[in-house]
């Protein structure tokens, strides 16, 4: 049976929530975008490492982060900026296809993402209603988001709903960045949880060979396991193992 140094709860880097042996912080390339993202992060799942909210946090610069609880919730005052429309994406508003093309003297807008699984994600809406206009995207194909099991084909991690924004709104650079911040961190985070061959199929699939050929060989370089008894320990951040 492979062995899952997540189920084995290593330690983690503080950068990319991933174990040191598979640390991606040195492939980090930050995005910039002329959008700007906002992540309404369930309490629940602000503590998953395979959290794609909180890889938009640190890849999309200028990206804010606000933890949704019942209790003390954040408020519209905490997330609006400053002369821009809030979009909030859902799967119940309105065709984003509708609102575009954007009139060339007008900002583009804020996006409020809704990080957690569906439930959750229903919840934090009824929380922000009324805040601004709910939106949609039409997204084909499935998901690339391999690391949780998915009912629903057509069913998107938070961060691949953010690229097909970046991509209708005309960032199509800016989406191609993320895209493959993002398909690093799922191929990481498969060969951190011991599915080698899963991760061989889904980089076969994948531009990060093209993208990325001298990290991925240091990357599959054979390293010391630095939970291992005697081990030294790989990365400048290490902290506890989180519940995976």
């Amino acid at each position: 049976m492979a062995r899952s140094v997540i189920l084995a709860g290593t330690i983690r880097c503080d950068g990319c929530c991933l174990p040191p042996r598979w640390c991606l912080c040195e492939a980090l390339q930050p995005v910039a975008s002329r959008v700007a993202v906002d992540v309404l992060i369930h309490r629940r799942e602000n503590w998953r490492p395979t959290s794609t909210g909180k890889l938009i946090a640190r890849t999309l610069v200028g990206a804010r982060t606000h933890v949704y609880q019942r209790v003390d919730p954040p408020t519209l005052a905490a997330v609006q900026r400053p002369g821009r429309e809030l979009w909030i994406l859902h799967p119940q508003g309105e065709p984003v296809e509708g609102l575009l093309p954007r009139p060339a003297d007008h900002p583009a807008p804020q996006v409020l993402l809704l990080d957690g699984n569906w439930a959750q994600a229903g919840e934090m809406l009824r929380q922000v209603q009324g805040w601004g206009r709910a939106v949609r995207l039409r997204q084909a194909g499935a998901s690339r988001f391999w690391l949780r099991s998915q009912e629903h084909l057509e069913r998107f991690s938070t961060a691949e709903a953010l690229i097909a924004v970046l991509q209708a709104l005309g960032d199509a650079g800016a989406a191609d960045r993320l895209g493959l911040q993002f398909e690093l961190h799922v191929y990481a985070t498969l060969r951190a949880r011991g599915h080698k061959e899963a991760a061989s199929e889904f980089l076969a699939g994948s531009s990060l060979p093209a993208a990325f050929p001298e990290f991925l060989a240091r990357l599959h370089e054979r390293r010391p396991n630095p939970s291992e008894p005697g081990k030294a320990r790989l990365g400048p951040h290490p902290r506890p193992g989180w519940p995976g």
